[in-house]
């Protein structure tokens, strides 16, 4: 029986192709509820959502055991994004580009969103003024985007926690980081390896887009790290060829992470015996072929004495 008061375990997904499952990645969080909720979004092979799914399309197992849906929705849910902008020395020549990526947000930021940017070189700056947390309007937010002049070193790992600690405080269950960057850090007080501990321990999903030119840069960024960081969280990591590209898939991310799909079970496993449990979403989706996938795999379910 499920209790009244329930704290929620979110693990974002992305998800589906015909009774393909999910591609993996991990992630543990920490919960007293029986509830769990599925983030899902459904990717076409030009990277677009595909909505309008039905709830019996999708099957979901724990640790290879059916489990029942007992919340669905396909609903545009308000969502909370922070936009983390390298504002390095390296982007002093493609500020322009910045600017237009981020406009993207700003266009297609609904009623209820929770948005901010977080702009890194060695320092690091929110945009948002006099200590305001979060918006909904998307002239702030333009605005937000060239408050800073671009210069220094590069401190994207602290700049990542930053962002997902800012995320703590907001009210939308849906969280997604935007990270536009190259991958490369020189200046963090925080290495990778806590970066992405920090990831895989939020509920939040984080999309990576590189800035660096791919073509004739020997010293093209670590694409590697982005792809890490998107992986972790269940997010998507693009490599655009040129900034052009790079304005579109920021465009293409801003349309995504407002469709997609909740989907909520009460695990037939109630034992809160710290073990980790691992999730797969199975979809049938007759007709819709070349569909990518990708999910964390799980959760812990954690003694009430060690939940948080």
């Amino acid at each position: 029986m499920v209790r009244q008061m329930m704290r929620v375990v979110v693990l974002a997904a992305l998800c589906c192709a015909p009774l393909v499952a999910v591609q993996n990645t991990q992630d543990v969080f920490r919960s007293e509820s029986d509830l769990v909720v599925l983030h899902v979004n459904v990717l076409n092979r030009r990277s677009d959502a595909v909505p309008e799914l039905p709830q019996d399309a999708f099957r979901v197992f724990e640790d290879e055991q059916p489990q029942e849906i007992t919340f669905f929705s396909g609903a545009d849910v308000p969502v909370a994004v922070g936009l983390i902008l390298d504002n390095s020395s390296s982007m002093i020549a493609r500020q322009g580009m910045l600017i237009a990526g981020g406009a993207a947000f700003a266009r297609s930021s609904h009623e209820n969103d929770e948005l901010f940017t977080i702009h890194f070189n060695e320092h690091i700056q929110f945009g948002l003024p006099g200590g305001m947390l979060f918006t909904d309007r998307g002239t702030l937010l333009q605005a937000a985007l060239s408050r800073y002049r671009p210069g220094g070193r590069t401190a994207l790992y602290d700049a990542v926690i930053a962002g997902l600690n800012r995320l703590e405080s907001a009210s939308n269950q849906k969280r997604v980081l935007v990270v536009l960057s190259d991958g490369e850090d020189n200046a963090s007080a925080n290495s990778e390896d806590a970066m992405l501990e920090r990831a895989r321990a939020s509920n939040t999903m984080v999309y990576t887009v590189s800035n660096a030119n791919r073509h004739g840069d020997p010293g093209g960024g670590d694409a590697g790290l982005l792809r890490r960081l998107a992986r972790v969280t269940g997010g998507m990591a693009y490599f655009p060829d040129s900034d052009q590209e790079v304005v579109e898939d920021l465009d293409r991310i801003a349309g995504n992470i407002r469709r997609g799909y909740s989907i909520g079970y009460v695990p037939s496993n109630a034992a809160h015996d710290g073990t980790y449990r691992r999730v797969k979403v199975l979809v049938r989706a007759p007709g819709k072929r070349d569909l990518r996938v990708q999910s964390r795999d799980g959760y812990r379910a954690h003694h009430h004495a060690d939940a948080r």
